[in-house]
């Protein structure tokens, strides 16, 4: 049985109430948190990319990336969970994991499950929440991961996010 239900968090799939590029982020990490989603990306048979600025490259391991210097190119580890499904990682703090989902790529039940499944492969391999946000919304996650159920759990009311985007629209 799926985590969650399309027709129950179809507004949480929404560009126009989400953003397009939800923010998603696991809290609390170290180097070796950031080494287990590097190990990751090249372990789950996941295609992936890693640059930094507009040169790809072999991927390095997670403190060599975490300790360039501020001033540095902007590192990126592309992966691809499934065929046609951008997950964009963005190695900036050793204290935070952060990434984003093109929610355009996820409609519907199969998006759903793509999601889910990607949150709990990284939820279960660092042991975490894995928490997803509104595109810039960083405070007010809307569903997550959580390692206590071992599943993607509902963190708000679908409903309120599209009274909230409306009430928005209406200012």
């Amino acid at each position: 049985m799926p985590d969650l239900l399309w027709d129950d968090v179809r507004n949480f799939f929404d560009p126009d109430l989400m953003g397009a590029l939800p923010d998603v982020s696991v809290t609390d990490t170290s180097v070796d948190d950031w080494q287990a989603v590097f190990d990751l990306a090249g372990s789950s048979g996941w295609t992936w990319e890693y640059s930094e600025g507009c040169v790809r490259m072999p991927l390095p391991s997670a403190q060599e990336v975490l300790s360039r210097p501020t001033d540095a190119d902007t590192a990126l580890l592309k992966v691809w969970p499934v065929a046609d499904v951008q997950v964009n990682f963005w190695p900036m703090s050793t204290g935070e994991i952060d990434f984003d989902v093109d929610l355009r790529e996820l409609q519907g039940q199969e998006g759903v499950d793509v999601l889910c499944g990607l949150l709990g492969t990284i939820g279960r391999r660092l042991g975490r929440p894995v928490l997803m946000t509104g595109e810039g919304d960083r405070g007010k996650p809307v569903l997550g991961f959580d390692p206590r159920a071992d599943r993607v759990v509902l963190l708000a009311d679908p409903l309120e996010v599209q009274l909230t985007a409306a009430a928005g629209r209406d200012s």
